[in-house]
């Protein structure tokens, strides 16, 4: 299994810096890490440094979901057109747990009308819903057409279990993949998600991880 193709790599701290964006990135290429996922003002500087080989991906309303959704929208346009070719998406989770649904499935449609084409993997931040409302989310998700639910944006309390991720894998039964992310920190937890049946992993402990994957199999660290 090349795990570095599972991995979305995460440079979102809000005080890294132009250097360290370079050298993650040359990390990543080195890797054949599959993507980078950056911060908005990163988008256009790090599909310069990546590329054609490598996927960028911006967030959007990063890390709380609470912008306008005509703010969601021209963030996600402006990313699209400084070279993101995915998007991250915080979901407004504080609409959704007011019991705001119709106005989430309306920001839901209308940033998949204006983002089509571009993989879009909505973020739910597990760790403050129940059951109920991470299948009531990834329906939301499901009817919008977004591609992606994504478990986590590492902010919240706790970040992706194995618990949520075989949970929102058996509810969407392949109609949406599932993007673990939040706290991802060891070769083991990838595994053991992408064996959930995750088909993307968000960690920015990625040169670690790919470190430990050399080791077990015998490469040089």
């Amino acid at each position: 299994m090349d795990i570095a193709k599972f991995i979305d790599h995460s440079i979102l701290r809000p005080n890294h810096t132009l250097k360290e964006l370079e050298e993650e990135i040359s990390k990543c290429l080195h890797g054949g890490v599959y993507a980078v996922c950056v911060n908005p003002f990163w988008v256009k500087k790090a599909k310069e440094l990546s590329g054609a080989k490598m996927v960028v991906c911006s967030v959007v309303s990063f890390p709380f979901g609470l912008d306008h959704k005509e703010h969601k929208v021209l963030q996600s346009v402006k990313a699209i057109e400084d070279g993101a070719e995915e998007l991250d998406i915080v979901m407004n989770l504080s609409a959704l747990k007011s019991g705001m649904v119709s106005y989430v499935e309306e920001e839901l449609r209308v940033l998949a009308r204006e983002t089509e084409g571009t993989v879009r993997k909505v973020i739910i931040e597990t760790a403050y819903l129940t059951t109920e409302e991470k299948e009531l989310a990834l329906k939301l998700i499901e009817d919008s057409g977004m591609e992606f639910v994504k478990t986590s944006t590492g902010y919240a309390p706790t970040g992706a279990t194995e618990e949520d991720v075989r949970l929102l894998v058996s509810l969407s039964k392949g109609r949406v993949k599932v993007k673990a992310s939040g706290g991802i920190r060891s070769l083991e937890q990838v595994v053991n998600f992408i064996n959930l049946g995750a088909s993307r992993i968000g960690t920015s402990k990625t040169f670690d991880i790919l470190k430990e994957a050399r080791l077990k199999s015998g490469g040089r660290s």
